[in-house]
């Protein structure tokens, strides 16, 4: 029997479908939302039935599904049943010669994958990134960026969201308050960024900064140690409440990055209480391991009221898409980026 209130928590599964043990986990902790990945997604009708499963577990019909189709390298769903999407750096440097031009491009490009999701069942896209990489960084970011400067990638991460919003999806703006100068990738190590806080600032936090009213953010796995020595940002409180919702503003709903990361050290549970205890909204779990999908239910608690309200408001940014011309946009997305690779 499922609680009232969801918990606080997005998690995901071990393969194309639910084994007995996950939809019974489901079923009995609720959790928030459910996130996709590669390993979850084989074709169209799989996908959304596995999405429906989900769903019936926790006996909402709106119970969030998240993905990360940002393009480039970073897609869960692949060819040959899904399209494979330019990366946010081609746009960003189409940007570089024409704003107008890479800023349409993006929201295409946004667009049509909003619409790929959509047909699924998934409403909400882990993207863009507004993160600004930082020559000698880990190249984890690279070309994910909406730009390597912070006007470039308010205007291309603005314009992923608008496509994104248009298509009916909630976007995601990573990774809250920035990765771009982390040395390490933090799938496998923390990193850790000494530049003093006045320079992030006028930097690194400007790009969440411009877009502090978006409905949700994912933080970073990254230890600003001008601001917290003690605790990567997901874990900090002071990261969390000094610099993400008082000096950057944002105001929607934050969720963390993937508990299972190395970055974060100490027992799974630990790591989901401790998250949600310096300010997050929501922890996520994405590599479908039932035994830390347990810890983490055992731990964590239902939704708080301030959540529910970044939930409520968030909900208010969701559309329902219109009528749109795949082919029209793909074309012109074609037409840009291949005039932009022209000598």
């Amino acid at each position: 029997m499922t609680q009232s209130r969801p918990l606080a928590a997005v998690l995901g599964c071990s393969g194309p479908k639910l084994t007995d043990a996950e939809q019974c986990l489901f079923r009995e902790t609720n959790p928030f939302g459910f996130i996709l990945f590669a390993r979850n997604c084989e074709n169209p009708d799989q996908v959304r039935a596995l999405i429906d499963d989900f769903r019936d577990c926790v006996g909402r019909e709106d119970a969030p599904v998240l993905i990360d189709q940002e393009g480039g390298r970073v897609a869960r769903l692949k060819p040959p049943h899904w399209r494979a999407a330019p990366p946010a750096g081609s746009f960003a440097r189409l940007a570089q010669t024409n704003r107008d031009k890479g800023t349409e491009a993006a929201k295409l490009n946004a667009r049509l994958i909003a619409a790929e999701l959509h047909a699924l069942g998934v409403t909400v896209n882990c993207a863009p990134v507004l993160d600004l990489p930082r020559p000698g960084a880990d190249p984890i970011i690279g070309d994910r960026a909406s730009g390597s400067d912070a006007s470039t990638a308010v205007s291309i991460g603005r314009a992923i969201c608008e496509g994104l919003l248009e298509g009916g999806m909630l976007p995601v703006v990573k990774h809250i308050p920035g990765h771009g100068r982390a040395s390490v990738d933090s799938h496998e190590a923390l990193p850790e960024v000494s530049t003093p806080q006045e320079d992030l600032e006028a930097t690194d936090f400007a790009p969440f900064r411009a877009l502090n009213g978006l409905p949700w953010a994912m933080t970073a796995h990254v230890l600003f140690s001008s601001i917290d020595p003690g605790a990567p940002a997901t874990l900090s409180p002071i990261v969390i409440r000094k610099i993400i919702r008082d000096r950057i503003g944002f105001t929607g709903l934050l969720i963390s990055d993937d508990l299972s990361m190395g970055a974060l050290g100490g027992e799974i549970g630990d790591r989901a209480s401790t998250a949600l205890a310096a300010g997050c909204d929501l922890a996520l779990h994405c590599n479908g391991r039932l035994d830390e999908m347990e810890a983490i239910a055992v731990v964590c608690p239902s939704l708080s009221d301030a959540a529910m309200a970044r939930v409520e408001r968030a909900e208010t940014w969701r559309r329902k898409p219109q009528p749109f011309d795949a082919d029209a946009a793909l074309a012109r997305v074609d037409q840009l980026l291949g005039e932009a690779a022209q000598p």
